[in-house]
C-alpha cells in the first residue's frame, strides 16, 4: 500500500508565496511520477503540475512562470512552490503518484492520492 500525504496549505494574500509538500511512503519500489491537481469550489479537479522520476516537468498554462514542482527522490517527497499567488489559485490541492515514469496531465492515470490541502488566497 502507498500513502500520499500533503502539507503546507493555508491562507495567504495576493502576491504571496507558499510551498506545498507531499510525502510518499509505503510500497513505492521502482520509479514513479508525481503530480499536483487542484479543485476549486464548484469546479472540476484540474491538473496543475507534474514531475517525472528523471526530472521532466509539465505545468498548466495558468501557473507557468509562477509555480515550480520539484522532488527529492531520496526523501520520497515532492514540492510545489507557488509564487505570486492569485485569488483564482484558491482551491484544495491534491498530490498524486503514478506508477510509471511517464508524467500525465490526466487525473485518472494516477494511482495514489492524498487527502488534499486547502490553499486560500485573499485579495
Amino acid at each position: 500500500q502507498v500513502q500520499v500525504v500533503e502539507s503546507g496549505g493555508g491562507l495567504v494574500h495576493t502576491g504571496d508565496s507558499l510551498t506545498l509538500s507531499c510525502a510518499v511512503s509505503g510500497r513505492t519500489s521502482g520509479s514513479y511520477s508525481m503530480g499536483w491537481f487542484r479543485q476549486a469550489p464548484g469546479k472540476e479537479r484540474e491538473f496543475v503540475a507534474a514531475r517525472s522520476w528523471s526530472g521532466s516537468t509539465n505545468y498548466t498554462d495558468s501557473v507557468k512562470g509562477r509555480f515550480i514542482i520539484s522532488r527529492d527522490n531520496a526523501k520520497s517527497t515532492v514540492y510545489l512552490q507557488m509564487n505570486t499567488l492569485k485569488p483564482e489559485d484558491t482551491a484544495v490541492y491534491y498530490c498524486a503518484a503514478k506508477r510509471t515514469v511517464i508524467i500525465s496531465t490526466f487525473a485518472h492515470e494516477y494511482d495514489y492520492w492524498g487527502a488534499g490541502n486547502q490553499v486560500t488566497v485573499s485579495s
